[in-house]
């Protein structure tokens, strides 16, 4: 099986709509044709400047157009952070990824701050992800040359339903964002939430776009709504596993290679749906008891959840050191 970047929407909806235990079965055999099914990559998300975010994402507690329990914090400390990604180091994590509730990154102290982090945690031996907002080229390779591994960009939901879901930034500008990372060199992470009150058609249509772009995104998080009190979408109902299985499995058989991130609304689902998920492909969590400002299952739970299921975490950068300076602008 090639990897292929020329999917139509028509072949993405008859592999999403699939009878679910074929659909289980084949993303299984390709996972197994590329991946080692029993690894499983360990992220730890850390919010490392907490809201007063300036966009109206309409599922998030830390947009400052919403009233919610999350207000605007100061951002953390170089120390505060390094403690805990060698904590996060010591429970099994590979991966660090900090998160700044920020529309766009700035070239000010703040930005200063996290390469700084970069630097730090990256010198622990992890991979080294970030999440600021929109990103130009010059940035991104301020980050590359901090140490930074991965920067992740969420295009949410589908092109068509994005404006339901944000109207303070355009779908081009999540892309354009993509575009910059990747010539920097960067792997991309780059995924979606199901749940906003989308349309298979727009689940459909979000995998369509992810899997062709000109290179896969190195890991694709698959988030459930995590419905929070104050937003617009609080009375939004939590999705279905098989919904969580659908996206996860069509994800895998099109982006083999991929990270397939099981991401937000892992604490609503028992073992025996993650495990479901596994089976369809998933190969990443994050771990820790939070992500950014939703609960997540604790570190013991998912020590016993893999002893359970015969799973055990990836090392990091495994297969897929990052090309460093692949494209100069």
């Amino acid at each position: 099986m090639n990897l292929r970047h020329d999917w139509t929407h028509d072949e993405v909806a008859a592999i999403y709509n699939k009878p679910v235990l074929e659909l289980i079965y084949e993303a299984a055999s390709v996972h197994r044709q590329y991946n080692d099914p029993t690894e499983v990559q360990v992220s730890t998300l850390l919010s490392i400047k907490t809201g007063g975010c300036p966009e109206n994402c309409s599922y998030c507690p830390q947009s400052a157009h919403h009233n919610t329990s999350v207000g605007a914090e100061k951002m953390l400390e170089l120390e505060e952070v390094m403690t805990k990604a060698s904590i996060a180091k010591q429970n099994g994590s590979t991966r660090f990824c900090m998160g700044a509730a920020w529309r766009n990154v700035k070239d000010n102290k703040q930005f200063d701050k996290v390469l700084n982090m970069v630097k730090g945690v990256n010198s622990l031996g992890m991979e080294v992800c970030c999440t600021l907002g929109m990103l130009s080229k010059e940035q991104a390779i301020k980050l590359r040359d901090a140490g930074l591994h991965a920067y992740n960009h969420n295009l949410d939901t589908s092109e068509g339903h994005y404006s339901e879901i944000i109207t303070t930034r355009t779908y081009q500008d999540r892309l354009d964002t993509l575009d910059h990372v990747r010539k920097t060199g960067l792997n991309v992470c780059s995924g979606g939430i199901i749940g906003l009150g989308e349309s298979n058609d727009d689940r459909i249509t979000m995998l369509y776009t992810l899997s062709n772009l000109p290179k896969h995104p190195e890991s694709v998080p698959v988030n459930a709504l995590v419905a929070v009190e104050g937003t617009p979408l609080e009375d939004q109902e939590r999705v279905s596993v098989w919904d969580m299985v659908r996206m996860i499995a069509t994800a895998r058989i099109m982006m083999p290679q991929s990270q397939i991130r099981l991401s937000a609304g892992r604490q609503e689902m028992p073992i025996t749906e993650q495990a479901l998920c596994f089976m369809a492909g998933a190969s990443s969590i994050f771990a820790g008891e939070k992500l950014l400002t939703t609960p997540n299952p604790d570190v013991n739970q998912d020590k016993m959840m893999f002893e359970l299921l015969g799973l055990h975490p990836m090392a990091a950068f495994k297969g897929k050191k990052q090309e460093m300076a692949a494209t100069e602008f």
